[in-house]
């Protein structure tokens, strides 16, 4: 593999799961940002907005993809904010395939556990469909490669392995 795997998409797309499970068949490194944010810091997601700020938290995601630039090359699982920001989009074109796990939003909303994604926190369908809408337009333009897990776990595991394998 010669370049990193960015995977984006709205919290409860599958990143993680999809990502951590297809890293482990083909034995390539994988690295959840927000996984690796709480082991650094001791804090989960939600502790992090609130004690320090979106802001914060934010910066925090970016220093990260700084410094995997130049880690060997891996399945990337990303926050849902992090292609928000136009230097992590740019960091992600420049080392790697940005792949947007498209999932529908009612999927989204079945999965979902608000208490482990701080945006959704304590907000209703409204509020996750506003973010949705809000977020899409930036997911797509920024990948490379759209991957639509609205088909079932084992499709899209198959999905990304593809992929994967296509791009590495």
């Amino acid at each position: 593999m010669d370049r990193h795997i960015f995977l984006v998409g709205m919290p409860g797309s599958g990143k993680s799961a999809l990502g951590r499970r297809v890293a482990s068949k083909l034995q390539i490194p994988y690295l959840d940002t927000d996984v690796y944010l709480t082991e650094t810091t001791g804090m989960d997601t939600a502790q992090l907005y609130q004690t320090f700020g979106e802001q914060a938290f934010r910066d925090g995601e970016t220093r990260l993809l700084q410094e995997l630039a130049g880690a060997v090359p891996g399945i990337i699982s990303t926050g849902g904010g992090v292609c928000l920001r136009e230097c992590n989009r740019r960091l992600m074109k420049n080392h790697g395939i940005i792949v947007l796990i498209d999932r529908p939003i009612d999927d989204i909303m079945l999965d979902i556990r608000a208490e482990k994604r701080p945006l959704l926190a304590q907000k209703g369908r409204e509020e996750i469909e506003r973010i949705y809408n809000e977020r899409m337009p930036i997911y797509r333009a920024a990948a490379d490669v759209v991957m639509d897990n609205g088909k079932g776990f084992h499709n899209g595991l198959a999905g990304l392995e593809e992929i994967v394998r296509q791009y590495a």
